[in-house]
């Protein structure tokens, strides 16, 4: 009996102990998780009165391009409309974050195709692409937004702002939507890459498909390295 009940006691021990582990493990991963890099510099990239910086990225069926009441607008095109950045110099190809708010004023395609460099290729994050319900990265391993890992669907309302965030570290990839995580892409092993119609995006640009859009407030932040 005293044998017996040693053993009960050593198994509901072990259980405590197992149990505080994997709830060790886990507050260790929230940790990790909520640690930020530390910001080397940070550059405003829309001064939210001129395209200073900025210029016509020329796809042919081009929109109007404006800036009004401190938004960078990009009229509906025939098909894709937008803007390029200027200084290739000026940006960093790893260990960064660009963030901004977006609108689809009119339209129902995709209203924030962010294209951005990521060591010597570029990818693309779509918002709303493929009729106005697609979020991803083109390419990845010659796969669209509308086909890879990082796809998704969600709903955007014409006349709202989202806040969009995107990070690129050295093997990864993050997007967040009003601060809730959409992507978190390994890119190990990965080929990357942008379709070809936004070629005149690279190395940085904005741009939109047959949808008039609305971004404000676009900044980059440049991190210490970081690694993955």
């Amino acid at each position: 009996m005293f044998a017996i009940r040693n053993r009960s006691v050593f198994a509901l021990l072990s259980v405590v102990i197992l149990c505080g582990f994997v709830a060790s493990q886990a507050e260790d991963k929230k940790v990790e998780k909520k640690a930020e890099p530390k910001i080397k510099r940070e550059l405003k990239l829309f001064n939210g009165k001129n395209l200073d910086g900025w210029k016509n990225s020329m796809f042919g069926g081009d929109g109007e391009i404006a800036v009004e009441d401190g938004q960078l607008i990009l009229d509906m095109g025939n098909d894709i409309t937008g803007v390029t950045w200027k200084d290739e110099k000026a940006l960093p190809k790893l260990n960064y974050e660009i963030s901004l708010e977006a609108q689809r004023v009119d339209g129902s395609d995709f209203f924030c195709g962010l294209t951005f460099p990521i060591k010597d290729d570029s990818c693309s994050l779509i918002l709303g692409g493929w009729g106005g319900t697609v979020c991803g990265l083109s390419s990845l391993d010659f796969k669209d937004a509308s086909e890879n890992d990082t796809t998704l669907f969600r709903d955007f309302k014409n006349g709202q702002w989202y806040k969009v965030r995107l990070r690129v570290l050295e093997k990864r990839i993050t997007a967040w939507i009003d601060g809730k995580e959409i992507i978190d892409a390994d890119l190990t092993g990965k080929k990357i890459g942008i379709r070809s119609e936004v070629e005149p995006s690279k190395p940085l640009g904005f741009c939109s498909f047959r949808t008039k859009a609305a971004l404000r407030n676009i900044v980059l932040k440049e991190f210490e390295p970081v690694g993955k």
